[in-house]
């Protein structure tokens, strides 16, 4: 199996395979379709909103289906009539806010996707490699501890709660069926393509691209791992990759991490340092049921499949923000 080293660009045999990505307007699959494309795969996306406020932009080359993971028939259909060997299920609600208000519907797309998604799998005669995208949030509160795969789930809210049990339903289909899936938890991700505008590093972009302060819901001291998007989609596709060569692999969870985490303040100053501009954030201190402090160790990625963020903090960040300044067609 062909590995990334720090710094360059993963590059795996994907030429020939057909891949089919659940969520595909969204952020982290919009930098997966990318890596695959460039890789040589054919690539399918599937999503039920293509056209939503919060969809990004996807690459030219992909098939866009419009659809409902929930939908089984969809899924069989796909899975058995369009020669996919490879799939990767990144749908899901993402925000903890709306959550926390909504759980039954964060549930119902979280969850019951996701065992849609594995039954269609194991009901399929073709598919080779899955992999399932959990999140660091289903460990729950580990009091500042790294979080390490081998680590119990804890989850308790909404959202958290509903990454856990996509994350077991995972290793049981892995298990019971011996189906070829590997588990994704990643740290909080940011990059170009994010329209989440309550997530914190767009929302601080956003706010000052268009001279506003940026909004702090929180007290400000919460602890992220924060990770480019660039360097999580390349973790995915390295680990579908192996899962489909070595069966060993199936049912377990990789954390992908850069090792860059800093209290919510930090990050929103950290940003008005790189766009040059001196501004106070407004910070709302409000009762938020969210984990206080989250800290991601990635030795497994790095020593199993040869994974390393390639992307540095500042570079990442300045990225993002150049990202924004096109999007928003503002010069500041």
């Amino acid at each position: 199996m062909a590995v990334g080293n720090e710094g360059s660009r993963v590059k795996e045999p994907w030429s020939g395979r057909t891949v089919l990505i659940t969520g595909a307007a969204g952020l982290l699959a919009g930098w997966v379709e990318r890596e695959l494309l460039e890789a040589g795969a054919s690539v399918l996306g599937l999503d039920n909103a293509w056209d939503g406020p919060r969809a990004t932009t996807p690459p030219g080359g992909i098939d866009r289906i419009d659809g409902d993971v929930r939908d089984t028939a969809l899924l069989g259909g796909l899975l058995s009539g369009r020669g996919i060997d490879t799939v990767i299920h990144l749908a899901a609600q993402t925000l903890v806010g709306p959550a926390i208000e909504n759980p039954v519907d964060t549930f119902s797309n979280n969850i019951e996707g996701s065992w849609s998604v594995l039954e269609a799998c194991r009901l399929a005669s073709g598919v080779r490699r899955i992999v399932v995208a959990s999140s660091d949030k289903a460990y729950g509160d580990a009091s500042g501890q790294p979080y390490r795969e081998e680590m119990p789930l804890r989850a308790h809210h909404p959202y958290d709660m509903s990454k856990a049990v996509t994350d077991m339903l995972a290793q049981t289909y892995a298990a019971t069926y011996a189906l070829p899936v590997a588990i994704t938890r990643c740290g909080n991700l940011y990059g170009g393509g994010d329209l989440n505008w309550s997530r914190i590093i767009p929302g601080t972009i956003r706010s000052v691209l268009i001279g506003e302060a940026p909004v702090i819901r929180s007290d400000g001291t919460f602890v992220r791992d924060y990770l480019y998007v660039r360097d999580a989609a390349a973790g995915v596709v390295a680990l579908a990759d192996a899962v489909g060569e070595r069966p060993e692999l199936g049912g377990t969870a990789f954390n992908f991490a850069a090792g860059f985490r800093m209290p919510v303040i930090d990050i929103v100053k950290r940003i008005l340092t790189l766009m040059e501009l001196d501004l106070e954030p407004v910070i709302m201190s409000l009762p938020l049921q969210e984990i206080p402090e989250q800290r991601v160790s990635a030795a497994r990625a790095r020593r199993e499949l040869g994974w390393r963020p390639r992307t540095s903090v500042d570079s990442g960040l300045l990225e993002t923000i150049a990202w924004y300044r096109e999007y928003l067609g503002v010069a500041r």
